[in-house]
C-alpha cells in the first residue's frame, strides 16, 4: 500500500481541511492560546512535559495550580527542587520533574530565560526528545515541525492504513506528518492534529462521519479504522515485592526519608522501606532493614501500586519508638504530612497506616 504523500492527489488538501475543522472545534484548554494571540513558550514547554503518560483531563488542574504558583520561567529554576517535586505530586513519572526543574535552569542560565526556537535547540535542554522539541517548536514558534504523540500516531495509522504495528510504525509515521506540516500554521496544525484523535478519531468508535479526514482516510475505506494502530503485544509485569516500615514516636511524628536523586521516584519522601525486589525478603533480612528499632507489629492488607514496568506490593510494619529515637531520615509530625513530597504509592501506605489506626480504635 503506498504512502500518503506529495503525489497523492488528497494530500494538498488535508492540511487545508483539518485547519478549517480546528477552527470551528478547537479544544480550549489552560494552557493554549486563543486564537489571535501569541502562544508562550513556558506555558507550551510545561503541559507538553505534564503531558507525558498523562491525560489532559488530569492535567488541568495541576496546570492551573503550578503556574500560579511558578508563573515563569525564572520563578521555576529559582524554586528549590522539593517544592517542585511537591508541586508535582500526583502527576507521576516524577523523573520529569526533576528535568524541569533542571530545563528551567539552563534555560535561565544559558538562553536568558527564552526557550530556543528551534527542534535542535530545544532537544539539547535536559526532559526535552524528539517529540516534545517538535511539539514546542511548532506551538510556541510555529515552526515547521512534526510532533507525533499518541493521538497522531492513531490518525496516521488510520489515514495510511499502516499494518506495521507500533512500536516499528513510528518512523513511517512521522514521515507522513512531516510531509503534511504547512508553510504556514504549523502550530495550529500540530494541536488539531491532536485534538482530532482526542476527540474524532479515538481508539474505539471513531467519529468518522464527523472527521475533515474522512474521504482521504484508507482505513476507513477498508473498514479496518477500529483496528488500527496495531501493537505489539506487551510482555506481562513482573511483581515486585517490599516491606514498609510505619514508626511514631510518643509525641506524633512518624519517620520518613528521602529517596536517592536518581532512579525510580528520585529526590522523593518516603515511608522507610525495604528494597522492592521479584521474590519475598527473609524475616531476617526485613528486621535488618528496619530504620529504628521498635517493636514491630505487621497491619494486615498489602498496599498494592502499579508503575510502568512493575506492580508493587508492600507488607506494612507498625511501630512505636522512644521520644529520642533518631533513626534512618527526618521525623514529621502526622499533622504536617500534607507538605512533604510523598509520591502516590506513599500515600497509601500512610493512607493504610492511618485507617488500620483508626479501625483499632473504634
Amino acid at each position: 500500500m503506498g504512502m500518503v504523500d506529495e503525489s497523492t492527489p488528497e494530500a494538498a488538501t488535508l492540511a487545508p481541511a483539518l485547519l478549517a475543522w480546528y477552527d470551528r472545534h478547537r479544544r480550549l484548554l489552560p494552557w493554549r492560546a486563543l486564537p489571535g494571540q501569541p502562544p508562550d513558550a513556558y506555558r507550551v514547554w510545561l503541559s507538553e512535559i505534564m503531558l507525558q503518560q498523562t491525560t489532559v483531563v488530569t492535567v488541568g488542574a495541576y496546570f492551573d495550580r503550578f503556574v500560579t504558583r511558578f508563573p515563569s520561567v525564572h520563578a521555576l529554576a529559582a524554586a528549590p527542587l522539593d517544592d517542585v517535586l511537591h508541586a508535582w505530586q500526583g502527576l507521576g513519572y516524577y523523573a520529569r520533574a526533576r528535568n524541569l526543574h533542571a530545563c528551567a535552569r539552563a534555560v535561565v542560565a544559558e538562553h536568558a530565560g527564552r526557550f530556543p526556537d528551534t527542534e535542535e535547540g530545544l532537544r539539547a535542554l535536559p526532559g526535552i526528545g524528539a517529540y516534545t522539541a517538535g511539539a514546542i517548536a511548532a506551538i510556541a514558534f510555529d515552526r515547521k515541525a512534526a510532533a507525533v504523540d499518541g493521538n497522531v500516531e492513531r490518525v496516521i495509522a488510520r489515514l495510511a492504513a499502516l499494518e506495521t504495528p507500533l512500536p516499528e510504525a513510528k518512523p513511517a509515521i512521522r514521515a507522513v506528518v512531516g510531509r503534511l506540516v504547512p508553510e504556514a500554521r504549523a502550530g495550529d496544525f500540530a494541536q488539531a492534529l491532536m485534538d482530532l484523535g482526542a476527540t474524532v478519531c479515538t481508539p474505539r468508535a471513531p467519529k468518522c462521519i464527523l472527521c475533515p479526514w474522512q474521504s482521504a482516510c484508507r482505513a476507513r475505506a477498508l473498514g479496518i479504522a477500529e483496528e488500527l494502530p496495531r501493537r505489539r503485544e506487551k510482555a506481562a509485569k513482573p511483581t515486585r515485592r517490599g516491606t514498609a516500615f510505619w514508626v511514631v514516636r510518643p509525641d506524633g511524628s512518624v519517620l520518613l526519608r528521602k529517596r536517592p536523586e536518581s532512579g525510580l521516584l528520585g529526590g522523593m519522601v518516603e515511608v522507610p522501606s525495604t528494597e522492592w525486589r521479584e521474590g519475598r525478603a527473609s524475616e531476617i533480612e526485613v528486621q535488618k532493614a528496619a530504620p529504628v528499632r521498635a517493636s514491630w507489629i505487621k497491619l494486615p492488607g498489602t498496599v498494592r501500586h502499579t508503575f510502568t514496568h512493575f506492580h508493587l506490593e508492600l507488607a506494612v510494619l507498625s511501630g512505636e519508638a522512644s521520644a529520642r529515637a533518631k533513626g534512618e531520615g527526618f521525623w514529621v509530625p502526622l499533622d504536617r504530612l500534607s507538605e512533604q513530597a510523598l509520591p502516590t504509592v506513599m500515600k497509601k501506605v500512610v493512607s493504610h497506616a492511618l485507617g488500620v489506626a483508626r479501625r483499632s480504635r473504634r
